[in-house]
């Protein structure tokens, strides 16, 4: 892969990693149990952290991050999570888990990509991240605990 090539991979990455950054801001505000909530801040601040590094990355190419703003996926994904949202701790995980579902193949297809290996590393380390909070968020909605806190 050239640096053009990677450059647009890890662009990609990045828009999906800020979509999930405004998600999980969105949904923080309607979650009220104190364990769920320190979980998605925190998976937030990955996905801050992600584009972070994603963006410096891109930078080292010789090339522009993306804009710290919502595309048009990012907008759909939003009124989605708002949505989901209003129905309470159930729906904010609902939505989180189809935004991380989304999330994570996308690393998975990229951890695949020729990148050099300082990329791949990079690469792997936030697709670790995804693993991780797709796998909280579906145990969270397995043991239902949006009722165990009533």
């Amino acid at each position: 892969m050239d640096n053009k090539e990677i450059a647009k991979e890890l662009k990609s990455l990045c828009k999906i990693d800020i979509d999930a950054f405004f998600a999980y801001t969105e949904t923080f505000r309607h979650i009220d149990i104190p364990d769920v909530k320190r979980n998605v801040e925190r998976f937030r601040d990955d996905h801050e952290r992600h584009i972070k590094d994603l963006s410096d990355e891109i930078r080292s190419l010789g090339d522009e991050p993306p804009k710290f703003s919502r595309d048009f996926k990012g907008y759909v994904l939003d009124i989605f999570t708002k949505v989901r949202s209003l129905t309470g701790v159930e729906g904010a995980l609902k939505a989180l888990k189809t935004g991380e579902e989304t999330t994570n193949r996308r690393y998975g297809d990229a951890v695949k990509l020729d990148f050099p290996e300082r990329i791949l590393n990079l690469v792997n380390k936030n697709f670790k991240d995804e693993q991780g909070h797709l796998s909280y968020i579906e145990q969270a909605i397995k043991n239902q605990v949006w009722k165990k806190a009533a």
